[in-house]
């Protein structure tokens, strides 16, 4: 076993104050949070290896692990100091004589975990700057390559509910329970077939599926706990949608017969577990990375594919016209068309494995 000198682990110091928050908090809590989060010591002194940061500005994490690998070396923003790797602390502010690293050169990192090239936030925090930096950030917490829902019609109200929660002090752990009560409403909704109110429901829960994520990455507030919360709920109710919608059809005097029915439910959770099925033995066989990362043909699918966001537009336009269980049916070919697709893409990757060719994202090309 390999025992971590901690002496050797560099220390977190802010310089300088600076009155101005940002999601609810100040820029030295901010990186307090940050440090707190990578396993750093944040101190207001003390002797050691240093990363001494400028209250005057905020970034984002990846911009403090990218100077834990520099000793010796100073990040600058329009030339003035923001990050300094000391291999020792004088406790006298930046000192001259380190090595420069400039921000305008270093701009693009790729996100294994939001499964994205970013630009990582860094820039000077006052009033002005406050909302423009708060939507940057906010922003820079969503994934690359997710549902188009979730990518292009939620950013807008989430970011004004974000901003609403950390104002008032909510926990991204308060809102996941929200949505968890309000994903429960929603599941008997469909059951006695008021879709109309059970699809509202729903609408307020996926919004909120997206608002809790956020509020954790962008107050610094992610913990192992929330994450299994959150993703549990995601991984285990759309089953449950799918069912009830199919009880709740009787209300509307189109119940399927018996057969119709198994079948439907057939084609659609056992779709949805061998989909899910398919994503993890990618993520296990490619070291980690996801299977809708692997190709841009992956993360355009990735907008469409059959998960619970895209198949509640179905549902939503089935239901219109009258015909919620056309919509449902329509959920079940897809779900198989969406299945089949996965399962053609990780055979496909497994062969070209075998003949040698390297498997990795699109995204990090």
């Amino acid at each position: 076993m390999v025992i971590m000198n901690i002496s050797s682990v560099p220390g977190v110091r802010s310089i300088g104050t600076n009155p101005t928050p940002i999601w609810g908090m100040s820029s030295t809590e901010r990186l307090r949070r940050m440090a707190a989060a990578q396993k750093l010591r944040y101190r207001e002194d003390g002797n050691g290896p240093v990363l001494l940061v400028a209250a005057s500005h905020v970034f984002e994490p990846a911009w403090l692990k990218f100077m834990l690998d520099r000793p010796g070396q100073v990040l600058t923003l329009d030339g003035e100091k923001v990050i300094a790797h000391l291999p020792s602390d004088t406790g006298n502010g930046f000192p001259e004589g380190l090595t420069e690293v400039r921000v305008e050169d270093n701009r693009t990192f790729y996100n294994a975990a939001l499964r994205k090239r970013e630009e990582p936030v860094i820039a000077r925090l006052d009033p002005g700057t406050v909302k423009a930096i708060e939507r940057k950030t906010y922003f820079g917490a969503y994934k690359g390559v997710t549902d188009i829902l979730t990518k292009y019609l939620w950013p807008e109200w989430a970011l004004v509910l974000t901003r609403i929660a950390a104002k008032i002090g909510m926990s991204p752990n308060q809102v996941t329970a929200i949505g968890a009560a309000l994903c429960l409403l929603a599941t008997w909704l469909f059951w006695i077939g008021e879709y109309g109110w059970g699809m509202a429901a729903g609408l307020v829960f996926m919004v909120l599926d997206t608002v809790d994520g956020k509020l954790a990455r962008c107050t610094i507030t992610s913990s192992e706990w929330g994450n299994v919360f959150d993703h549990g709920v995601d991984l285990i109710h759309p089953p449950f949608w799918w069912w009830a919608w199919g009880v709740g059809l009787s209300h509307w005097g189109l119940a399927y017969t018996h057969l119709e029915f198994t079948l439907v439910m057939i084609a659609i959770v056992g779709g949805y577990v061998v989909q899910r099925a398919i994503e993890g033995a990618f993520i296990r066989r490619f070291n980690g990375m996801h299977i809708h990362v692997w190709e841009k043909i992956d993360s355009d699918f990735r907008l469409i594919t059959a998960r619970r966001n895209p198949n509640m537009v179905i549902l939503f336009v089935a239901t219109l016209f009258g015909r919620p269980d056309i919509g449902l049916i329509a959920v079940a070919v897809w779900t198989v068309l969406s299945c089949l697709f996965h399962a053609v893409r990780l055979v496909q990757a497994l062969r070209r494995r075998r003949r040698g060719v390297k498997i990795r994202s699109w995204l990090t090309v």
